[in-house]
Order: C-alpha cells, then sequence, then structure tokens
C-alpha cells in the first residue's frame, strides 16, 4: 500500500485503514497476486462532505 509517502507491506490477514482523500495505490511488493476486499459503509458517502464555515 502506498499511502501519501508511506510504503506498507501489509501480510495475509493484516488490514489497513486510512483517509481516502490521501493520494494511495495498492499493488503487489513484488511479482505475486494480490488480493484485497474493500468495504464501505454509509459513511463512506459523507467522506468527502466539507462543513460550509458558519457566518457570524
Amino acid at each position: 500500500l502506498l499511502l501519501a509517502e508511506h510504503d506498507l507491506v501489509l501480510e495475509p490477514g493484516e488490514a489497513a485503514e486510512f483517509d481516502t482523500r490521501l493520494p494511495h495505490w495498492f499493488g503487489p511488493a513484488e511479482d505475486e497476486t494480490v488480493e484485497f476486499l474493500s468495504l464501505f459503509g454509509p459513511q463512506g458517502e459523507r467522506m468527502h462532505v466539507r462543513a460550509k464555515p458558519k457566518r457570524a
């Protein structure tokens, strides 16, 4: 997992949770097949919503 400036190698059974607004990429560390499962929930629909500042 390349996550912003971090290069992480996850082993089978490990999980990663991160802010998807960060640049990221999934792929093999070597010439092996990679399988990963992405889970999305109702909260994910609001992931990139930003509140407007309140006016005084």
